[in-house]
């Protein structure tokens, strides 16, 4: 019996839940767009969000992030309902996304676009009169953003002269400004060749391991590099959760899915 219990001592605690979707639907007038979701993410997990156009991803990801009011279930952010809760309230809590289109200001430089994020969830963002050159250590965190993605050497350019990885990058590090607990990655490598796909890749499987990733991703190579389990939405409903290996091998998901994904080939 001692062993025994030396034994369950010696056990890693488990993770809590980051985030609960309870019966979550969203309707468009008679468009059932997401329909009845129940999803738990556990707190450092990373999971992806896999389906076909149209099977309710980035209005799943709305939902999460408050773009858009559930017409019917709940939102649990860290024990915490938030579903009636604004994007900017749950980023204050912790929940940042990015989006599948860029959200930046091209004339700016780099580095005061990641000032800006940084800045964002600070009191100060209410002091407009006061020159954002005063506040250094704003300087100092983005630029310590920027070194951690290969970006500091591109500081001073104006966002609108760089390649669209990069531009892809610096969002990332304007999402990382806030030090998220959660973090939604909305298609990060959307329009981007294959070679700045795999290291945008990389830099997301090094970011750090006690933040939680939901990503949706229609590149499965991503998505399964990425995550340790996969959810696949079909027509607004989960089809399959589990795995990458599961999913993978799930054969209704290559039926209705990545069979779809190999015939549009």
């Amino acid at each position: 019996m001692a062993e025994k219990g030396n034994h369950q001592d010696q056990r890693k605690p488990e993770r809590k839940l980051c985030l609960t979707l309870k019966g979550l639907s969203k309707n468009f007038g008679s468009l059932a767009a997401v329909i009845n979701i129940n999803l738990e993410v556990l707190q450092g997990e990373r999971r992806a969000i896999i389906g076909a156009n149209g099977a309710g991803k980035t209005t799943l990801f709305d939902l999460i992030g408050g773009q858009l009011r559930p017409s019917a279930g709940h939102v649990s952010f860290l024990d915490r309902d938030i579903t009636r809760m604004r994007p900017f309230q749950r980023a204050h809590l912790g929940l940042t996304r990015t989006y599948q289109i860029t959200n930046l200001f091209p004339s700016l430089s780099v580095l005061y676009n990641v000032i800006l994020g940084v800045q964002a969830l600070e009191k100060t963002k209410f002091v407009p009169c006061i020159p954002i050159t005063s506040y250094g250590r704003f300087y100092d965190q983005a630029e310590e953003l920027l070194d951690r993605l290969g970006l500091l050497d591109k500081k001073e350019e104006l966002v609108q002269h760089l390649p669209y990885g990069e531009q892809r990058l610096i969002e990332l590090a304007i999402a990382l400004a806030g030090k998220p607990k959660l973090l939604l990655l909305d298609e990060p490598t959307s329009g981007l060749p294959a070679g700045e796909s795999k290291e945008l890749t990389k830099v997301l499987m090094a970011l750090d391991p006690e933040t939680t990733i939901i990503i949706v991703e229609h590149d499965m190579d991503v998505a399964f590099s990425v995550a340790e389990r996969v959810t696949v939405l079909h027509l607004g409903e989960i089809l399959a959760e589990g795995t990458t290996d599961e999913i993978k091998n799930n054969a209704e998901v290559q039926r209705v899915y990545l069979g779809e994904e190999e015939e549009d080939e």
